[in-house]
C-alpha cells in the first residue's frame, strides 16, 4: 500500500515524499515544485492497495493527513479481511471517475478520444461534484433538461450520456461501481428517437460540378473520393497508403477505422484509381490526403462552406436545404440504386448491416464488390459527362431510410 501525490500540472502520480515532480527511474516529470503546491492545497492525494490480487487506486482529497488516515484504514481493513466492504463509489466523484477513465491506456489510444473528453467535460460541469454512488435517475433527467434548455440538440445530449454510460460500464467491470449504479445509467432513455435526425438532402450532379469548380486543390480529391466510394469523412481523412491496395484495386479498412467497428473493403473504380495514382506519396507521412505536408485530418468545414457559397449551394445542418459532407454518403447510396446496384451489395460496400437472412447466407467476394462498384462508377461517369440539370429526385428517400 502506498500514498501518492498527483502533480497539479502534468497529473503524474508519484511518491508523496517527492519534493519535485520527477521520477529518477523513468526520467519523466515536469519539475513542478510539489512542496509549494502542497502548501497551496493544489496536490491531490491517492492511495494504492490491492484487493484479491487486483490493484486499486482511490482519491482521498488534498490533505496529507486525510491520505494517511485513509491509508491506515485500508491497512486495518485488509488485516481484518474486510477489504471487500470497500466501495470506491461511496466517496468517488464523477470528476475523479473521469480522471481514472481518461487515464486508461486503451481509452487514450482511441483516435476520437477528444470527443469523449468534451462530452465528459460537459457532463462534469453539471454533475462532476456528485459522488458516483449517490446519483439518482432524476439527476440524469435534470441534466438532459438543463442541456436542452441551453440550446443543445437532443442528439448531442444523447452522445454525452452515452459516453458517461460507457465510462460507468468500464468502472463496473473494474469493481469501481456497483450494479445498482450501472442500472441507473443503463435505464436512461434517449431524447432522440431512432431515425428522427435522418437527412434527405442529396448532392445533385450539377451541384457537384459547381462545387468542384470552387474547391481548393487539396479538397477536390477528398470530395471525389467520397462520391466515388461512399466513405465517411473520417475514413477518408484518416486513410493511409498501407490501407490502399492499388494492385488489387481495393481499400481495406480495419475495424478500428470504421464507425461500425467492422472491417470494410471498398473497391477502387477507374476514376478513383486515376485520382489516387496522381497523388504523390510523402516520405515523412503515410496519409493519402495531405495539406501543406500535414494530414488533412482537421476540420474542413470552413473550406467546404466557402466553396458552397461560391457555387450557390446552401450549406449547414440547420439551413433550409443545407448541404453537409455526410450528405454525399446519402447521395452515393441513392445513385447506386439509380445505377441498378443490388441492395445487399450497396450495404456491403457502404458498411451497412445486412438485413434478414442475408446476414447468414450472403457472402459476396471482392470480385462481386468490384463489379458492383464498376457498374456504379460507369453510371456516375456517364451522368457527370452529360451533366443533366434536373435529375429525378423521387428516390432520395430510399437513401434516407437506409443510411
Amino acid at each position: 500500500m502506498a500514498i501518492l501525490a498527483e502533480c497539479p500540472f502534468c497529473h503524474k502520480k508519484q511518491s508523496a515524499k517527492n519534493k519535485k515532480c520527477w521520477n529518477e527511474k523513468t526520467k519523466k516529470g515536469c519539475g513542478t515544485d510539489l512542496d509549494k503546491a502542497k502548501r497551496s492545497k493544489k496536490v491531490k492525494y491517492w492511495i494504492d492497495y490491492c484487493v484479491n490480487g487486483k490493484a486499486r487506486r482511490e482519491a482521498v482529497g488534498y490533505s496529507i493527513e486525510e491520505a494517511r488516515d485513509a491509508d491506515g484504514k485500508r491497512r486495518v481493513q485488509k488485516r481484518e479481511n474486510r477489504i471487500f466492504d470497500i466501495k470506491p463509489e461511496a466517496k468517488m466523484t464523477f470528476q475523479e471517475l473521469t480522471d481514472w477513465y481518461l487515464d486508461l491506456e486503451k481509452v487514450k489510444a482511441i483516435k476520437t478520444v477528444w470527443r469523449n473528453e468534451i462530452a465528459l467535460k460537459n457532463f462534469n460541469a453539471v454533475l462532476g461534484h456528485m459522488v458516483v454512488g449517490q446519483i439518482k435517475p432524476v439527476d440524469l433527467e435534470n441534466y438532459q433538461i438543463k442541456r436542452r434548455s441551453n440550446g443543445m440538440a437532443d442528439g448531442t445530449i444523447d452522445k454525452e450520456i452515452g459516453t458517461v454510460q460507457t465510462m460507468v460500464r468500464k468502472a463496473f467491470f473494474n469493481d469501481l461501481v456497483s450494479g445498482d449504479t450501472l442500472k441507473i445509467f443503463e435505464r436512461v432513455e434517449d431524447l432522440l428517437k431512432v431515425g428522427a435526425n435522418a437527412r434527405d438532402r442529396t448532392l445533385s450532379l450539377d451541384e457537384y460540378h459547381g462545387l468542384m469548380n470552387h474547391l481548393s486543390g487539396h479538397l477536390k480529391p477528398i470530395i471525389a473520393t467520397a462520391l466515388y466510394t461512399g466513405m465517411r469523412r473520417g475514413e477518408i481523412l484518416d486513410l493511409t497508403w498501407n490501407k490502399v491496395d492499388l494492385k488489387n484495386r481495393m481499400i481495406r479498412l480495419e475495424a478500428k477505422d470504421t464507425k461500425e467497428n467492422k472491417p470494410k473493403s471498398i473497391p477502387i473504380g477507374n476514376t478513383l484509381y486515376a485520382i489516387l495514382t496522381a497523388i504523390p506519396r510523402a516520405i515523412h507521412d503515410n496519409h493519402v490526403f495531405l495539406f501543406n505536408g500535414k494530414p488533412s485530418s482537421g476540420d474542413i468545414r470552413t473550406a467546404l462552406r466557402s466553396a458552397c457559397q461560391k457555387a450557390l449551394i446552401p450549406y449547414g445542418q440547420n439551413i433550409k436545404n443545407g448541404f453537409v459532407f455526410r450528405d454525399i454518403r446519402t447521395t452515393v447510396k441513392t445513385n447506386m440504386l439509380r445505377a441498378g446496384i443490388d441492395g445487399a451489395l450497396r450495404d456491403k460496400i457502404l458498411g451497412h448491416s445486412l438485413k434478414g437472412m442475408d446476414v447468414f447466407y450472403l457472402k459476396p467476394t471482392d470480385e462481386d464488390l468490384r463489379n458492383a462498384m464498376d457498374k456504379y462508377n460507369n453510371w456516375l461517369d456517364e451522368q457527370l459527362a452529360n451533366a443533366p440539370a434536373n435529375l429525378d429526385q423521387n428516390l432520395d428517400q430510399v437513401a434516407k431510410s437506409e443510411n
